[in-house]
């Protein structure tokens, strides 16, 4: 369906090559259909897998409005949104079927079209919803939402009502990066009280993951990462140990720190060798997540006997195998009781400094960097 009933002027941030850098356009945007809702967009998130899209380590159509982690008010829905209605507050998370067998399932996050319905550019028919001031048509349903925009469409079912009271323009992480660390340590690897973890990399998603650690109950949290602020930030949100790669060996810290190997890791950076660190760092029956996407066609080794005769396991995780609609009002939850600080890896830039906001993440001046869109 390509209609224009109800179509509005927007404002958006576009990436029209590989490499290049975002501009900021006028377009227009189609109203809602279907199960859709439209959002005023108040703040997005800018997260890794933004920039990797802009560079084209994952092979979305370009030119492109991007982002994925969203949170606005709702302004208008479709005709068969059955819940949501306008002036609800919402944080817009990634898209899903919803009726696979792993959708039903509870398992969205492996929802079997989930690359075309996140990173196909299009509604899935080849339709778009949004043009730019030429008429030609933008790729878009970034993540079922495309939100580095004035307003965005949204599904109902990646859509998330969250309180009025809760801090809307704080909110968007939680729809990717955050609920990815988080969802997987809690509903991944279901770290345990009294466990320990290591967290490789002390990013937005690592450190999401060194918070959830402690709201589990791990005793013994280790932050790995090459950059002193982010340790020190580290010990500030839970870590009990912190390891600078750079300075000493990681596998043999680990090992000294956690008496023989870790419990649970997991592994936030996308760099091989890394990987291949942490797994040689496990105990016995330890667990590592994996959820640092490098470009398709990476690779990774490994001790197979390790793996084998200590019982250890490697699980790949999408989006924390968070099921939105509970997750994400959960992490809302912990935050307002002061347990779940994610407002430490903030910083606030203006929509029209996207690009100063995507040089300061990739040199790791800033953790999370959110938009902000509207008063």
């Amino acid at each position: 369906m390509s209609s224009n009933s109800g179509s509005r002027d927007i404002t958006a941030a576009v990436v029209r090559g590989k490499e290049q850098p975002f501009v900021i356009e006028q377009a227009r945007l189609r109203g809602p259909q279907d199960d859709e809702v439209l959002v005023k967009i108040v703040a997005t998130g800018l997260c890794h897998t933004d920039l990797i899209v802009r560079d084209q380590y994952y092979p979305v159509p370009l030119p492109a409005v991007l982002g994925h982690e969203g949170a606005g008010i709702v302004e208008a829905v479709g005709p068969n949104v059955r819940e949501l209605k306008a002036g609800d507050h919402v944080v817009l998370t990634y898209g899903q079927c919803g009726h696979c067998n792993p959708c039903r399932g509870g398992h969205g996050a492996y929802c079997r079209d989930f690359f075309a319905l996140n990173f196909g550019g299009d509604d899935g028919h080849g339709h778009t919803a949004i043009t730019d001031a030429q008429g030609q048509p933008l790729h878009d349903h970034f993540f079922a939402q495309s939100s580095f925009a004035t307003f965005a469409l949204a599904r109902e079912i990646n859509a998330i009502k969250v309180p009025d009271d809760a801090p809307l323009e704080l909110l968007g992480p939680l729809g990717c990066g955050i609920q990815t660390g988080a969802g997987a340590v809690l509903n991944s690897l279901q770290v345990r009280s009294g466990s320990s973890f290591a967290s490789y990399g002390a990013g937005a998603v690592g450190l999401s993951a060194v918070m959830a650690a402690k709201v589990a109950g791990a005793t013994t949290i280790i932050a790995i990462d090459v950059v002193p602020s982010r340790l020190q930030l580290a010990m500030e949100l839970g870590a009990t140990h912190v390891v600078n790669s750079r300075e000493i060996d990681v596998i043999e810290a680990v090992r000294a720190i956690t008496g023989g190997g870790a419990d649970f890791a997991l592994e936030s950076t996308g760099r091989p060798d890394v990987l291949s660190a942490g797994i040689e760092a496990l105990g016995g029956l330890g667990m590592m997540g994996v959820v640092g996407a490098p470009k398709l066609g990476t690779t990774a080794s490994f001790d197979v006997n390790n793996l084998l005769l200590g019982g250890r396991s490697i699980r790949g995780i999408v989006e924390g195998d968070s099921v939105p609609q509970v997750f994400i009002p959960q992490l809302v939850t912990l935050y307002q009781q002061g347990r779940f600080p994610f407002d430490r890896l903030v910083k606030f830039y203006p929509l029209e400094q996207i690009n100063q906001a995507a040089e300061d993440s990739t040199r790791g001046i800033t953790l999370k960097p959110i938009l902000r869109i509207a008063a």
